[in-house]
């Protein structure tokens, strides 16, 4: 039965109308997993003398910031791990048994990358501490009660699959304790690190996580067997009726009707509602590159322009890389009506160029770390919303995956409307006004890096309509192409 489900999924990947575009982005997530395998394999095999230079104790300096690492990596699951997305109504009409569809959707979860890449951490590692004289029965048992954790944060993130606000309230309040921590006001690694020493320490602590970890597995196996039926998310609840006209976008002419069914698709959503927040999260990620004392691989100049034009561009290159993808379920419907192309395709420009100058306003504080750090955030915006902008719809063009905005609610749904494929789609973009710096810092000086970058955006507004009439071409040609793709479920 199992051989039976991988030869469908197999034919699913290859018959997809998208099928030149799955294979690039398997490959771009294949070199992506790579470099991850690479940063993973290498701590583990290179932290415990790390932190025996240092002179600090290899595993208990380990366990003391695990509940950290464990919390990362479900918030982490939740933003990136696909659910597994199985077409299930037609297999519900073939003989096959309910409990050998779920096994199989769980299975697929369990052999995540996201369960993999910490095997290429937490072995090395492992192998470590059996070569330095730590007791072989407790690397064991420890590494036992590990694994079962990252397993329970894998049925965990099942279920976590509606739950944004509880994510949410789960990093701030670990973001909270972490400032605690450092601030020496109080120290929550003291227990759970006492608890993660104990996997070590004491024989029968590790029988704990793997007992969860069966009883998690089973609860995630009854939990959608019960709701495994045809008529499954039929029922709605009633809620009051509400209408929002937004009259105030009439402004913007005939467009307007396209801002508002946007806005309405933002706010009435889970998937665009995770869009907008992460948007929100890229705002911080320059913490990351400017100034001095962060992270020291990303200090520089060319970095910190990448970082300027991701800073300002999570809206743009998370909910832009999507379009038309999000009107996915009544796109065949409007390209029956008189609608023109032109006016559909500027009202997504002008909601992502709206975004990115919001993104620009909120990021002035940046301004702490020097004129330069400001200066780059300010030229990055300008680059997105003159060159980038186009370049998202020119990509959406090719980029037909449809997107269901219900499928938060479904059991083996994919729940993401942001996920590591946009981020990779998303880098090329980023390397152009890197390249446009280095030019002119090399030649003249920072300034003209900069002022390379702004040229290159506002010529992007000075050839707009220009460049608006050959992706409309591109959009006419692919048209049923399109259409087609949008007809598939899985």
């Amino acid at each position: 039965m199992i051989k039976r489900f991988l030869n469908l999924e197999w034919k699913a990947f290859f018959r997809s109308a998208s099928f030149q575009v799955n294979v690039f982005l398997k490959i771009l997530m294949g070199l992506g997993a790579l470099y991850f395998i690479v940063v993973f394999a290498s701590l583990g095999a290179g932290l415990y003398f790390i932190l025996e230079k240092a002179e600090l104790e290899p595993l208990k300096t380990v366990n003391k910031f695990l509940i950290y690492y464990f919390v990362v990596d479900l918030i982490a699951r939740y933003f990136f791990q696909k659910m597994p997305v199985i077409n299930i109504k037609p297999m519900l009409l073939m003989p096959f048994k309910k409990s050998k569809i779920v096994n199989f959707a769980l299975g697929k979860t369990a052999l995540s990358f996201f369960n993999i890449i910490h095997a290429f951490f937490f072995i090395p590692f492992s192998v470590i501490l059996l070569t330095q004289g730590y007791s072989p029965l407790g690397v064991i048992r420890w590494h036992l009660g590990i694994m079962a954790l990252i397993y329970i944060n894998n049925f965990i993130n099942v279920f976590l699959n509606d739950e944004t606000v509880f994510v949410v309230l789960l990093g701030a309040v670990f973001v909270v304790l972490g400032g605690l921590q450092y601030y020496g006001y109080f120290d929550i690694t003291s227990y759970t690190g006492t608890f993660f020493q104990g996997l070590y320490d004491m024989p029968w602590l590790a029988i704990i996580p793997i007992l969860v970890l069966a009883g998690v597995a089973y609860y995630a196996f009854t939990y959608f067997l019960k709701r495994l039926y045809l008529d499954a998310g039929l029922s709605k609840k009633t809620k009051t009726a509400t209408t929002e006209n937004m009259e105030w976008l009439d402004r913007f002419g005939k467009g307007s009707t396209f801002l508002k069914n946007d806005l309405k698709l933002i706010l009435r959503n889970k998937r665009s509602k995770t869009t907008v927040f992460l948007s929100v999260l890229f705002l911080f990620y320059g913490l990351l590159f400017f100034g001095e004392g962060f992270i020291e691989v990303y200090e520089g100049p060319f970095m910190r322009m990448f970082a300027a034009v991701f800073v300002t561009g999570g809206f743009l290159f998370s909910f832009g890389q999507f379009v038309p993808s999000w009107d996915s379920a009544y796109y065949p419907l409007m390209m029956t009506q008189n609608i023109r192309y032109k006016e559909y395709l500027r009202s997504k420009w002008l909601l992502v160029v709206i975004a990115t100058a919001i993104s620009s306003v909120l990021a002035i504080p940046y301004v702490y770390f020097g004129w330069e750090v400001l200066a780059a955030i300010f030229v990055g915006a300008i680059f997105n919303m003159g060159v980038n902008a186009h370049l998202v719809l020119l990509g959406g063009a090719y980029i037909k995956t449809p997107i269901d905005l219900t499928s938060g609610k479904k059991a083996f749904g994919d729940k993401s409307a942001f996920n590591i494929k946009t981020l990779l789609i998303s880098l090329p973009k980023m390397l152009g006004p890197m390249a446009l710096y280095a030019i002119g810092h090399f030649t003249l000086g920072p300034v003209s890096g900069f002022a390379l970058v702004g040229i290159a955006g506002l010529a992007g507004f000075a050839f707009r309509d220009k460049v608006f009439n050959m992706i409309i071409k591109i959009y006419k040609k692919e048209k049923y192409k399109t259409l087609q793709a949008y007809k598939q479920k899985n």
